[in-house]
């Protein structure tokens, strides 16, 4: 339904509430998403083939779809985002053929174009309505632990559920995802129910509006080329992506993968990929706040070097090793890496930003991330083919410390603003 606003601090119960029902759900099926349609015939590079339409799709609705929320309403979007989630859930569901979990993949890209945007501006917008100009950070930062809370316990929980198996089921891996899609259902309902705005008027100006933001989209892109053309800093920090999701794939997409091939069993590497996982956004969160005193005393640009070889180094290390602990050892390092990365990157993201052009910023910055991980994925996929699992970790890995080099020019940025700090 829909009304008057809400309160900061009812809005603040509903963004926390559906904070939850949108990410336990992924935590269930986190661990193994890439294990599903492996265990259904599908070779890795078939596996990662399906997975690229996601990035693709993302790619290019990311800027598309910025205005949709702001012509028609956040709450119609939102719903919107919801109802295709719950079909890209199902269709993943019963998936069994390369085209399928294509599909499947593809809706999800859809879903995450969506998603990512209308419900961070309705709370800002709902709190700001009553409250002008109030302090957003803290709950924001509340949010992302919420999120990652989530995520860890539904990756818990999803283990238990494929060592569980109550119903028998031929796939043990079919539970944690039966599951998650009816979740993605009381996520709907949840939002239907809990999300209110001021009526937004669907007419033919709102129309005009969002294609009018659809056309922009050749605009953003043509400003963010020039920006990254005559800006080398954030040419090289934007550039670091590439790089940065080489080694996403190794830690996220492979790793299952390698579990299972060294257990022997999609069930097994699933049932443990659940508390693995779990661990894991510990691990993530540890990393952060590592990274946050550690840059006090190196310097951000530093830190993020640091941080992007030895994330890289983790990923060969996952390649390399031969047993499962020593996997799930080397995974849960490298996975602190990446949550010391993140923060660090932004953090220089930020400073090459203006008011006036952050958000082209951070849209070429996204759009180069899901751009690169669809080419670099099914790329990986094929070289698993044609070698081993082994040797995709370990090249990705590899390679991926090479992005360290493009945050030198932000290094010497960041030195050169201290040296006239110093002056001053």
């Amino acid at each position: 339904m829909t009304g008057a606003a809400l309160s900061p601090v009812a809005a603040r119960r509903v963004f926390l509430a559906l904070t939850v029902t949108r990410w336990f759900p992924v935590g269930l099926v986190v661990g193994v998403t890439t294990l599903l349609p492996i265990e259904r015939g599908l070779s890795v590079a078939e596996t990662m083939l399906a997975w690229s339409v996601m990035g693709f799709v993302v790619f290019a609705l990311e800027l598309p779809t910025s205005g949709f929320a702001d012509a028609f309403g956040r709450r119609p979007v939102f719903i919107g985002a919801a109802v295709v989630n719950v079909i890209a859930s199902l269709v993943y569901t019963v998936a069994d053929s390369l085209w399928a979990f294509a599909l499947a993949a593809g809706l999800m890209g859809i879903f995450r174009a969506l998603d990512s945007g209308p419900f961070d501006a309705w709370f800002v917008d709902t709190v700001h309505a009553s409250t002008p100009g109030a302090d957003v950070g803290r709950p924001l930062a509340v949010r992302d632990t919420v999120l990652g809370g989530s995520i860890a316990f539904g990756a818990l929980v999803s283990g238990g559920l494929v060592l569980w198996n109550p119903f028998g089921f031929e796939s043990a891996l079919l539970l944690p995802f039966l599951v998650s899609s009816g979740l993605t259902v009381v996520h709907l309902v949840a939002v239907v129910i809990l999300l209110k705005e001021p009526r937004t008027r669907l007419d033919a100006t709102g129309a005009r509006r969002a294609v009018a933001s659809a056309r922009q989209t050749p605009v953003v892109i043509r400003d963010g080329l020039r920006l990254l053309r005559t800006n080398k800093v954030l040419r090289g920090i934007t550039l670091v992506e590439v790089f940065w999701v080489t080694a996403m794939l190794v830690f996220e997409s492979f790793q299952p993968i390698r579990l299972a091939e060294i257990l022997g069993s999609e069930e097994q590497a699933g049932a443990l990929m659940g508390p693995v996982a779990s661990v894991g956004w510990g691990a993530f969160a540890l990393g952060s706040a590592l990274a946050g005193m550690a840059s006090s005393r190196l310097g951000v640009a530093r830190t993020a070097i640091l941080a992007r070889i030895l994330n890289g180094l983790g990923a060969v290390v996952m390649g390399l090793v031969a047993g499962p602990a020593a996997l799930i050892a080397a995974y849960l390092v490298t996975y602190s890496l990446h949550g010391s990365a993140g923060p660090m990157h932004s953090a220089l993201l930020h400073r090459e930003a203006a008011a006036r052009n952050r958000a082209t910023v951070l849209s070429m910055n996204s759009m180069i991330a899901f751009g690169s991980l669809s080419l670099i994925g099914p790329l990986l996929g094929w070289l698993a083919g044609v070698g081993s699992n082994q040797l995709a970790m370990i090249c990705a890995g590899a390679f991926s410390m090479i992005g360290a080099a493009l945050y030198l020019p932000a290094l010497r940025a960041e030195r050169e603003r201290a040296r006239l700090v110093s002056k001053s």
